[in-house]
């Protein structure tokens, strides 16, 4: 599947030379290969020009024309001439390097130090000159050893320092050197576990990991603590493994030659993986856990053999198995998938150099050695090796992979990430992996129209993709690929993408032989092993239809809501950008932004792009399929859409909604869109069908559109679109009113009598004008809520409703106007008299222009504006002469002398007239009315009934002089007998009113006196009989200047100054 590494001899032992290599180490240009003789080879590696030491990044290209097989029999990469091949030289073989087989190299880099183990010692050397600088006597008998180098921060200074550690492991004990800045350390610590130690391997600074015989261990060496781990082994499984447990329990195809043949127990091995990972192996058994110990819960890796050795080449995980093949298989740490199978024939050890101080790729040059030949893996670079997997459909992998790299190591890694997870959600729609589709969609903010071009005409409109092509595997026909896959002609060619197919294609599972002897098959998940797996085309794949388009369609509102949403974010509701998002681009930091910029399908690299408009357009396709997609799955949520701020394609919503009958959303909808004419235009043509869809129809589809918009059917519904349009629409308001103020006035006035701010700041003029048009009366309703509720003081309003009512009281007598009685046109006379008399903002000559001098009916109203125009006697010859009407004519002076006391009041409300002064400044209603009554105009007689009554009533108001004056000498005195004696009495209580009134002043007056004089009453501070005391120290509380003799003021609050400050 993947040719991650290339394996190339470094080093090949002649057929004459009869040694053997046990060990290797690598550093910098050198190889040291430790043989069976005791004798240390140095080996220089010369690079020709084709050659580019890959180290697997920056894009680096190998010379190759070759391919790892993937079948387990890798073939080694050449050219024709071999010319690319590393080629070593020998530089020097160190004979007597030991008496024994050197059975492991390591080096300490900063301290220029070679460590050897050979005849069971750990001996030093120096790196440079090979010669023997120690051996470690209380090494004896050990079988293996470890080194590490950290930088480590000095816990008092908190200086860095490069500290390097060697771990040597003695039978049951493990000893432990360490070199600080290239000065090996004094102290020499030593620890003892519970058996024989059989490998170590450094996990952290601090932390060693111990393969014993029956278990792992894991050891600080700052504290000294020694923790057991739960390894892999017989025990079986643990929480988060396979559900077999252990596998076979130990008891495996390769464990069972152990037994059998009496060979050895499998080797524990312990490698560190990525930061905090940490792999356990023990025969096929393996076991994932952090640098504490605890469990990760992963599933084993599904080796089919023990592994005889297992190392960490970042990022990939490396086992070298069945050294009587040599196979090295190369896996994803992470997905556990088996990437390469490299052959090297008999090979038994790797060396991977340790990455201590430098980067975690600094191992990616990794050796491999059998006991005659070295092989150097060099990796190809990992752009190749991405490209490599998503050109085979290996679409996990290369995710997995691109999360594990450091960006640095890749070109524009998050873009290729995105793009290969845009792919994979292709795939997993195609195989009806709805869900998690577009939820991997949403993940990577992927366009909208490449997630709705996935979907049929129907939801996707113009986008679909749809063709003959699909039409016709839709029918089932297999095309030739097809066919070709069905019949089981998909060779290892196609699986390495040479198949030419240009169809989509889907990760379908195709178990090796392999798989089906592990003791749990894969199950062909994607942490799954991916080897065998091919890229095919399903032969299910037809157009979505029916239940599957259905879950799809559901899936897919899910992810155009959230898109919805973080489009709302930046929008307005009327389609601008908000302010705080103008400068929005893809470099910002701004989470939010970057993935609209996503959604919106612009790179960095974009410059020419207006960014209002590709919103708003992305907006309404996202708005529009949206729509789609409730009024195909779930038509209840539509209604939803139209009542928020939206921006769907009204032709499209039109068009929906009208073809299956749902006027009500329609209406809503374009409301909504403020296309009010078209909503307007639909509510009438379905008001005004009352009487004729209520006919029989035979027709089944006509009556069901008479179902439907039976609930528009009447001018309810016009009604209250139009109380919800705003003032600036009142063309349209007029227009459309008409027809339900003639169908149902009660209601049509609604329009304009609501309750509601719309129908309070309409263009009153141009309403009443409307409403005149119509009726008078519907104009007169308006004009009375107008000024009677809204209190109104227009002066045109208050004068137009006085000529409504005069115009509708004179048209009753033409019959223009018809009231339903005497009582209603009463009724009407009461509200036009009341108007006259309450308002003010008449003009009370427009209206006496308009009254008839000669009409009965207007006597009283031509009363009422003579009075408005401070006309009284005019008006009370009306009351006395025409309507003959005393009481009215009395009633009436009774306001005016009201009206008249009240005013005077506000001016002098303590003054008190006397009846008896003699002149006044104006003359007395009372006086006028009695004039009337004694002296009338020409052509009347005298009225003396109506007189006495005034004098008997209202006498004491009337200025005596007056008075007498007018009643003639003929009447007897004794008529006049009740005026004298209420004349006099309101003259004596006016006299002792005003002693009263003296004896209480003076009373008031003599307690103000005594209490200023003697300091009687509550407040004695306020009285002159109070003193001060000035002393020396007495100072004045401004200045702070001694008083002594100066003069001084005192406030009532005992505070006193010097007297100058108030000057």
């Amino acid at each position: 599947m993947l040719s991650a590494f290339t394996a190339r001899p470094l080093i090949e032992l002649k057929p004459r030379d009869k040694s053997r290599i046990e060990s290797v180490l690598a550093y910098g240009d050198r190889v040291l290969a430790g043989l069976n003789n005791g004798s240390l080879r140095i080996y220089r590696v010369n690079e020709k020009e084709g050659y580019k030491d890959g180290g697997g990044g920056g894009g680096e290209e190998h010379i190759d024309d070759g391919e790892g097989r993937e079948n387990g029999n890798a073939e080694t990469h050449t050219d024709g001439g071999g010319d690319v091949k590393a080629k070593t030289d020998l530089l020097r073989e160190i004979e007597r390097f030991s008496r024994y087989k050197i059975e492991q190299l390591a080096y300490i880099k900063e301290s220029k130090l070679l460590i050897s183990l050979a005849g069971g010692y750990v001996s030093i050397h120096d790196l440079q000159t090979y010669e023997l600088q120690e051996q470690l006597v209380r090494t004896k008998g050990a079988s293996t050893f470890a080194v590490t180098s950290n930088i480590v921060n000095d816990v008092e200074t908190g200086v860095p320092s490069i500290v390097s550690r060697l771990a040597v492991a003695v039978k049951r004990r493990i000893l432990f050197w360490s070199w600080r800045d290239m000065e090996l350390e004094s102290e020499t610590r030593e620890m003892t576990v519970v058996s024989g130690v059989k490998s170590l391997a450094w996990v952290s600074g601090t932390k060693l990991v111990a393969g014993l015989s029956s278990s792992f261990v894991m050891i600080d060496i700052q504290t000294g603590a020694v923790t057991d781990l739960a390894g892999p082994g017989s025990i079986g499984g643990l929480p988060g493994q396979d559900a077999g447990g252990s596998r076979l329990s130990g008891v495996g195809v390769a464990s069972m030659s152990y037994i059998g043949i009496g060979g050895s127990a499998p080797k524990p091995l312990a490698t560190r993986l990525k930061e905090g990972q940490v792999l356990l192996a023990k025969d096929i058994n393996t076991h994932f856990i952090d640098l504490e110990g605890n469990s990760l819960g992963r599933r084993q890796v599904p080796w089919s053999h023990a592994p005889v050795d297992v190392g960490y080449s970042y990022p990939f995980l490396l086992a070298l198995h069945d050294s009587s093949k040599g196979v090295l298989e190369v896996r994803n740490p992470e997905t556990l998938s088996l990437l390469q199978s490299v052959s090297l024939p008999a090979a038994t050890l790797m060396h991977i150099p340790q990455p201590n101080i430098s980067l975690a790729h600094a191992g990616k040059g990794f050796l491999v050695a059998s006991d005659r030949v070295v092989w150097r893996m060099e990796a190809l670079s990992y752009d190749t090796q991405i490209d490599a997997l998503v050109e085979k459909g290996y679409l996990d992998e290369a995710i997995s992979l691109l999360d594990m790299l450091e960006d640095a190591l890749l070109r524009d890694k998050p873009s290729r990430l995105r793009q290969i997870k845009l792919e994979k959600a292709q795939n997993l729609f195609a195989q009806r992996k709805y869900q998690d589709s577009l939820d991997l969609f949403t993940e990577i903010s992927a366009p909208p129209e490449v997630v709705i071009r996935l979907y049929p005409r129907l939801i996707a409109g113009d986008l679909s993709i749809e063709d003959d092509t699909a039409t016709e595997s839709e029918t089932g026909s297999p095309t030739d690929g097809q066919s070709k896959q069905l019949n089981g002609t998909h060779n290892n060619a196609d699986a390495n993408g040479s198949d030419g197919s240009s169809s989509p294609k889907v990760i379908a599972q195709a178990p090796s032989v392999a798989s089906l002897l592990r003791a749990k098959a894969d199950d062909g998940s994607d942490a799954g092993s991916i080897r065998g797996k091919n890229t095919v085309e399903l032969p299910g794949e037809k157009r979505l239809v029916g239940k599957d388009l259905k879950t799809a369609v559901w899936r897919l509102q899910g992810y155009l809501a959230g898109v919805r949403r973080r489009f709302q974010r930046v929008l307005n509701p009327d389609g601008s950008l908000k302010t705080e998002y103008m400068q929005m681009n893809v470099t910002t930091d701004d989470e939010l932004a970057v993935s609209v910029m996503r959604l919106l399908g612009i790179s960095p690299d974009d410059t020419d792009y207006d960014l209002s408009d590709m919103l708003l357009e992305k907006a309404r396709l996202v708005d529009t399929t949206l729509f789609r997609a409730h009024m195909y799955a779930t038509p209840s949520l539509a209604g939803s859409l139209f009542r928020i701020a939206n921006f769907c394609d009204p032709n499209v919503v039109m068009e929906k909604l009208d073809e299956t009958g749902r006027h009500n959303d329609l209406i809503e909808f374009l409301y909504g869109k403020k296309m009010h004419r078209q909503a307007l235009e639909l509510l009438r043509k379905f008001g005004q069908a009352e009487e004729t869809d209520g006919e029989d129809k035979e027709d089944e589809g006509e009556a069901k559109d008479d179902t439907v918009s039976s609930q528009l059917r009447g001018p309810k519904r016009t009604v209250g679109y139009l109380q919800n349009l705003a003032p600036d629409q009142i063309d349209l308001i007029l227009e459309f009113a008409e027809w339900p103020l003639r169908a149902d006035p009660d209601m049509g006035m609604e329009i304009f009598l609501a309750d509601t701010e719309n129908a309070e700041t309409l263009p009153r003029q141009r309403v009443l004008e409307f409403l005149e048009g119509i009726d008078r009366l519907l104009a007169v309703r308006y004009l009375e809520h107008v000024i009677g509720e809204l209190n109104d003081m227009t002066p045109a309003l208050h004068q137009r409703l006085l000529v409504l009512y005069l115009d509708c009281l004179h048209g009753h007598k033409s019959g223009e106007t018809k009231f339903t009685g005497e009582t209603e046109y009463a009724e009407w006379r009461g509200k036009f008299l009341e108007m006259l008399k309450t308002s003010s903002q008449y003009s009370p000559a427009k209206m006496l222009d308009r009254l008839d001098r000669d009409d009965p009916e207007c006597y009283e109203p031509r009363a009422i504006v003579f009075s408005k125009m401070g006309q009284h006697r005019q008006a009370l010859e009306i009351y006395v002469f025409k309507l003959e009407d005393y009481s009215k004519a009395e009633e009436y002076c009774n306001q005016v002398h009201l009206a008249e006391d009240i005013g005077a009041a506000q001016v002098i409300p303590s003054q008190r007239t006397a009846p008896t002064d003699a002149a006044e400044a104006q003359p007395s209603i009372y006086l006028t009315l009695l004039s009337l009554y004694l002296s009338p105009p020409h052509g009347h007689e005298p009225q003396y009934g109506p007189a006495l009554d005034i004098l008997a009533r209202h006498g004491s108001r009337l200025p005596a002089n007056s008075a007498l004056e007018l009643i003639p000498e003929t009447l007897p005195v004794r008529e006049l007998e009740f005026y004298f004696t209420g004349r006099i009495r309101a003259a004596n209580s006016v006299f002792n009113e005003s002693r009263i009134v003296a004896q209480l002043e003076q009373v008031q007056n003599v307690k103000t006196q005594a209490q200023l004089l003697t300091g009687e009453g509550p407040d004695r501070r306020a009285t002159r009989s109070r003193h001060v005391t000035i002393t020396e120290q007495r100072i004045c509380g401004v200045c702070h200047k001694r008083l002594g003799s100066s003069v001084i003021n005192i406030f009532p609050e005992y505070v006193f100054f010097v007297f100058f400050f108030f000057f």
